[in-house]
C-alpha cells in the first residue's frame, strides 16, 4: 500500500472540501464530513489545516484559480471576441462537467458576506484578491477596456444564477443567452 504525502493528502482535503461546502455551505458543513470523505481523522485534518475557515479558504481559492486557468487556457493564442467566445464556451463546459465548481463559487460569495458580518474581513480580502486575478485573466485576452470584461463577467454571473436556481435550458429566462456561444453585444 502506497502512503500519500502530506501534500497529496492536503490536495484530497481541498477536493473533498469543495464537494462538501458546495452542497452545504460554510456553516452547514462539518469538518467531520470532510475528514470522512477523505478517509482521515479530524485531528489529522487539523494537522493539515489549522481551522475550518482555512479549509474553506483553500477550497474557495482553488475554485477561483481553476476558473482562471480555464479562461487562460481557452484564450491562449486568441484575442478580442475570439478569446471571449473561447472563454465562454470553456466556462460553460466547466460548470456543466463539474457543477460543484459553480456551487462552490456561490457558497464562497455567501460566506464572504457572512464571515465579514461576524467581523472577519480577512477572508473577504483574500477572496477579493483572487477574484481580481480572475478579472485580470479575462481582461488581458480581451484587449479591451474594463467595460467589455465587466459585461463578460456579468453574463457569466447571470448564467451562474440561472444554473444555480435550476432553470432548464429551454426555459424562457434563457432567451437571448445562447449557450453555444457567448452573447457579444452589438457594436456601438
Amino acid at each position: 500500500m502506497v502512503r500519500m504525502s502530506a501534500e497529496d493528502r492536503r490536495e484530497s482535503v481541498i477536493r473533498a472540501a469543495i464537494a462538501e461546502f458546495a452542497r452545504r455551505g460554510y456553516h452547514g458543513t462539518s469538518t467531520e464530513a470532510i475528514a470522512k470523505r477523505v478517509g482521515v481523522s479530524q485531528p489529522y485534518l487539523f494537522r493539515l489545516f489549522p481551522s475550518k475557515k482555512a479549509i474553506f479558504v483553500a477550497a474557495s481559492l482553488r475554485c477561483i484559480e481553476d476558473t482562471g486557468r480555464v479562461f487562460e487556457e481557452a484564450a491562449k493564442g486568441l484575442a478580442g471576441k475570439e478569446a471571449m467566445r473561447a472563454m465562454a464556451r470553456a466556462y460553460m463546459r466547466l460548470i456543466a462537467d463539474d457543477p460543484e465548481k459553480l456551487q462552490m463559487q456561490m457558497q464562497t460569495y455567501i460566506a464572504v458576506a457572512s464571515v465579514e458580518a461576524d467581523g472577519d474581513s480577512g477572508f473577504g480580502e483574500t477572496v477579493r484578491a483572487a477574484w481580481t486575478r480572475l478579472w485580470d485573466a479575462v481582461n488581458l485576452p480581451l484587449e479591451a477596456d474594463g467595460d467589455e470584461t465587466t459585461r463578460f463577467l456579468a453574463y457569466g454571473m447571470l448564467i451562474n444564477t440561472l444554473m444555480a436556481m435550476g432553470f432548464p435550458a429551454g426555459h424562457r429566462v434563457w432567451e437571448g443567452i445562447r449557450l453555444d456561444q457567448v452573447v457579444v453585444p452589438p457594436e456601438a
